[in-house]
């Protein structure tokens, strides 16, 4: 835990598209600056909500000259924030205001009284890897991206198997035919690795998970590489192969094509709340229907 604040310019990113986030945000930016923090927003954010009394900064200007970023919005919008905060190292806080909240973890009814904690210095760190991808065609590389939760390589919903040959470290792993391949890091093993059948890693676990979808071969299974290995993807088979960066960002493949993904040199900061239990976050996002005693369990 951190004890004395590091914090003097803090910066609001909220949900785009989101009617009525414009009071939150704002009430948010007022319980902030009584504290003596100055605040700025994003620009995008600003534009939406018509901010005039703060300054609007770019995500780049945001990670120049923040010192941390408060997200307000859902699992979505911290993922595209982090991603572009990344090569600044600017901690995030979430607050969730949207439907699962696996990496924005503060209750947004309770927002005014632990972000003003959480600035103050009283917060747990954490940080969370991040991918990096780059797509080669003819041996050119062609795109470039980061990753959050992960890289899924798969099929339109009207073509065929795709067929994918896949390395890891320059060896030969197989070949897999299957609607596609998810690659994720340990924050994304409860996205879409999740509703695959792949593994849960805690984040703090340095690894990189390969769940393929719906193979073809039942004896496919998931696995867990080091987090140093980097996995070599070609395109041998099949039409319609598209590749995702967190859902987010899209690139259509061609036959011969080859992703290259690896852990990004990057880190992203989390700050959660003093007695912060990613476990209580499972309970609550999977439903796992234990109750502990107030012995075994004294933060819930």
């Amino acid at each position: 835990m951190q004890t004395n604040s590091q914090f003097k310019t803090v910066a609001l990113v909220g949900r785009s598209n989101t009617p009525g986030i414009g009071e939150p945000l704002l009430g948010l930016a007022a319980c902030i600056v009584e504290r003596g923090f100055e605040v700025v927003f994003e620009a995008q954010t600003a534009a939406e909500i018509g901010v005039t009394d703060y300054r609007a900064l770019t995500p780049a200007e945001i990670g120049t000259h923040a010192d941390v970023a408060v997200v307000l919005g859902g699992d979505g919008t911290m993922l595209g924030i982090g991603r572009l905060l990344a090569p600044y190292q600017t901690p995030l806080i979430g607050i969730n205001h949207g439907r699962l909240g696996f990496v924005t973890d503060i209750a947004f009814a309770d927002m005014r009284e632990i972000v003003p904690l959480l600035l103050g210095g009283r917060f747990e760190r954490e940080e969370r890897t991040l991918l990096e991808a780059r797509i080669t065609r003819d041996g050119e590389p062609i795109y470039h991206s980061l990753a959050f939760n992960d890289v899924v390589v798969n099929r339109s919903g009207f073509s065929g198997m795709a067929e994918l040959r896949v390395h890891v470290d320059g060896r030969f792993m197989y070949n897999q035919r299957s609607d596609g391949l998810i690659v994720a890091t340990p924050t994304g093993s409860t996205a879409y690795a999740l509703s695959s059948s792949g593994p849960i890693l805690h984040p703090r676990l340095q690894g990189i998970v390969l769940v393929p979808i719906a193979p073809h071969a039942l004896s496919n299974r998931p696995i867990v590489l080091p987090d140093d290995s980097m996995v070599s993807i070609q395109i041998v088979g099949g039409r319609d192969v598209n590749v995702n960066f967190d859902m987010q960002s899209f690139t259509a493949l061609q036959l011969g094509d080859v992703i290259e993904v690896r852990r990004s040199r990057h880190t992203v900061p989390f700050l959660h709340p003093v007695g912060y239990s990613y476990y209580a976050t499972l309970r609550k996002k999977l439903h796992w229907n234990e109750h502990p005693s107030r012995e075994d369990d004294p933060e819930d």
